[in-house]
Order: C-alpha cells, then sequence, then structure tokens
C-alpha cells in the first residue's frame, strides 16, 4: 500500500526533541535535551491521597463524560489565579480546560488561520507551535528575538509586509528555546502594534509561574485593552505533564469557537485530572509548591551557567534566564548546530539543534539546553562531555 497523505501533513516531520528521546535509552547518555520538569517537582504524597478520596467518593464523576469547557471548580479556580497572579480579568473573556498548552495552541490555530495565512513568531520559536501552525499549512515568519524579547521594529515591519498576518504567537516569558524575557517597554509596544494593524496575539505562557530572579513583568494579556490577546499557559511544569492539562482565556466568541472543535477533538479533557488538580488547589494552594519548584530551578540553573561559564571561558554566549527551564548557546565559532549536536551524541550528550526551532530554514550556530531534568551530578559531567564535543 502507498498511503497518500492529505497537504496538511505531508511535509510534516516528527518533533526532533520526541525522536532525541528514542537515543536515551542509552543509560550512559546525559540528557540537556528535554523539556521535562524535574521529578523531584511532583507532589506524589499528596496527589495520592486526593486521588484516594476521589475513586472513593467522587469515582462517578471522575470516570464519567463531562463538558467540553472543562471541570466548572477548577475553571473557577484557574480564573480567580489569573485575576490575582497575573492581573488577567478582562471582562468578556472565557476560559476553557485543554489537553495541555499544546492543544491549547492547536485549537487557537484551527479556529483562526486559513490555509497559506501569516503566522508571525520570535526566532527561534518553540518547535510545538511551529508544527501546530505548519499542520493547517499556514507561513511561517520569524521575527529575531533578542535578549530583552522580539525587536520590535522587525515585527511590524514583518506586519506591513504580511497583510495576510493572522495571528502573532509569543512567548514572552522564560522564551522556548532561549530562555530570555521581553521588557516591559517591547511588551507594551507590542500591544500597540496588534492595536494599530488590528491583529490578534497568542500569548504562550507556560513557564510565568517558574521565576527564581527578578520581578514580575505584567503579561501581555494583562496590558490587553481590546481583548485580542489569546493566553494559553499549563499545569504541566507546576503539577505534572503527564497529566496534559492547560487552558486558554480569551475572547468569549474565539473560546466558544474553540469549545466547538475541541468536541470533535477530543470531547473533553481528562476528567479525573481536572478534580484531581482542583482539589490540590483547594487543599493545598499552589504557592508553596510553586515555591519548592523555583528554588529547585535557581539552583539548578545556577550551577549550569556556573559550569558552562568556567568551562567554555567565553568560547560560546549563553543567555541568563531569571527563571523557566531553557538556556541558548551560540557558538562564536560559526559551528554549525546540527554539526555540534552529533559531536555531542557522540560524547553521549544530548542537546536540541537550534535549527529546531527557527521557523523557516537557515543557518544556525545555537543550540538548547535544560537545567531541570538532569542531576547536579549530570549537569557537571555533561557540561565536561560539551566541551570535547565542541573541541572534537
Amino acid at each position: 500500500m502507498n498511503p497518500v497523505f492529505s497537504d496538511k501533513t505531508k511535509d510534516l516531520a516528527p518533533s526532533a526533541i520526541r525522536e532525541i528521546f528514542k537515543s536515551l535509552t542509552d543509560p550512559e547518555m546525559i540528557s540537556f535535551a528535554a523539556g521535562n520538569p524535574s521529578p523531584q517537582s511532583f507532589p506524589v504524597e499528596k496527589m495520592s491521597l486526593i486521588s484516594q478520596d476521589i475513586f472513593q467518593n467522587d469515582y462517578v464523576n471522575a470516570f464519567q463524560y463531562s463538558v467540553t469547557e472543562g471541570y466548572t471548580p477548577l475553571r473557577e479556580l484557574v480564573k480567580k489565579r489569573l485575576a490575582s497572579k497575573f492581573g488577567i480579568n478582562y471582562p468578556d473573556d472565557e476560559l476553557i480546560i485543554t489537553t495541555g498548552g499544546q492543544q491549547g495552541i492547536d485549537l487557537t490555530a484551527k479556529v483562526l488561520c486559513n490555509e497559506h495565512d501569516v503566522v508571525i513568531t520570535e526566532d527561534p520559536s518553540f518547535i510545538g507551535a511551529l508544527n501546530a501552525f505548519r499542520a493547517y499549512n499556514t507561513r511561517l515568519v520569524g521575527v529575531e528575538n533578542e535578549k530583552d524579547g522580539i525587536n520590535v521594529e522587525k515585527l511590524e515591519k514583518a506586519i506591513i509586509e504580511n497583510p495576510y498576518c493572522k495571528l502573532i504567537y509569543l512567548i514572552p516569558t522564560f522564551q522556548n528555546p532561549s530562555g530570555t524575557t521581553m521588557s516591559l517597554e517591547k511588551r507594551k509596544r507590542v500591544i500597540e502594534l496588534a492595536n494599530k494593524y488590528d491583529k490578534v496575539i497568542l500569548e504562550d505562557n507556560p513557564y510565568g509561574e517558574l521565576r527564581f530572579e527578578g520581578e514580575d513583568i505584567p503579561t501581555l494579556k494583562s496590558l490587553d485593552t481590546e481583548d485580542r490577546v489569546i493566553y494559553c499557559s499549563s499545569f504541566s511544569k507546576v503539577l505534572s505533564a503527564g497529566m496534559r492539562m492547560g487552558f486558554i482565556c480569551g475572547n468569549k466568541d474565539i473560546i466558544q469557537k474553540v469549545v466547538v472543535v475541541k468536541q470533535v477533538n477530543d470531547v473533553h479533557t481528562n476528567i479525573f485530572f481536572q478534580i484531581l488538580a482542583a482539589r490540590f488547589i483547594e487543599r493545598y494552594g499552589l504557592d508553596e509548591h510553586i515555591a519548592f519548584i523555583r528554588q529547585l530551578y535557581r539552583n539548578k540553573a545556577h550551577l549550569m551557567l556556573d559550569e558552562l561559564e568556567k568551562t567554555f571561558d567565553g568560547e560560546i554566549d549563553f543567555t541568563h534566564p531569571q527563571g523557566g527551564l531553557f538556556l541558548w548557546g551560540t557558538m562564536k565559532s560559526g559551528m554549525d548546530s546540527s554539526e555540534f549536536f552529533r559531536k555531542a551524541i557522540s560524547e553521549k550528550v544530548a542537546v536540541v539543534d537550534g535549527k529546531t526551532f527557527m521557523p523557516t530554514p537557515g543557518e544556525c550556530h545555537s543550540f538548547r539546553l535544560n537545567y531541570s531534568t538532569p542531576s547536579d551530578e549530570q549537569i557537571v559531567e555533561g557540561v565536561r562531555r560539551l566541551y570535547r564535543a565542541y573541541h572534537k
């Protein structure tokens, strides 16, 4: 049989990061490639107690079909947290629970984008989002991401040059893959541009709770006065990635359309885990748990950066994230990122080739590192292996 694939999928390639996972079966491999939360961040004992209570006292709701919008107590808790922690409380907004933040991105693209519409993103950007947009045959236009966020002059130029731009996708806080954070000045300017040119922004903020240094910066959504920002986030980095729970919040007309396409997609997000998350927040809150995660990642990020800077002594420029899971290295020698990736694998240490995160193909001399998953001992040894790979 020779299957004929649809135009929407025939050119899609598997996620390079998911493919890297296949090489990690080697027990000697040290991975700086994953975007996983640390296993130490899972509140296993508390979740176990709540799970037992659900099994004994609320199993009917947990195992039955539910509403597409999501478990009502959880939705109300999320709305309350968005208002108190992020200043997100637009009167005409609605919120839906999604199967991870990834589904939030995918469904937003599905309801807003036609084939050949343009989606503007940071360059580099999150591969999961890029592939979601590609799946709908949109055209990606990347705009340079600087140490303080997207280049706003180039963003305006891209908007003007692409009249069919339907969506601007941004990760302003602890960006994936770079770890950078957009300044308040640039955030205000981005909102001004969206208002001026009548564009919708999809703000992806899965790492916003994980600031371990510096002061919080208002979200794009909290600066939005015209209800044109759709806000996407997730429980993956604060409770569990395997639960596959996220949410999007935005203009009620857009969210209502997302509800319809989600009904076709998966009916509703896993209701057991929605109840579990709601009970966890009601019983324990999130602040204490998140404070523990922040301290954990602060220590790991500092250890990795200290080792990298001591070992490479300026040969590679590294970003200095104030939160999140990632940092970004750019090789001053001009070595091709794919070549470095192969050399690193040969030394049994995995990074992610920077080309993975490019909206359009081109040269790349950068790579992504993750510090949340490896142990401290693996961080130290992994950096030594990276040095050997770079000089191989």
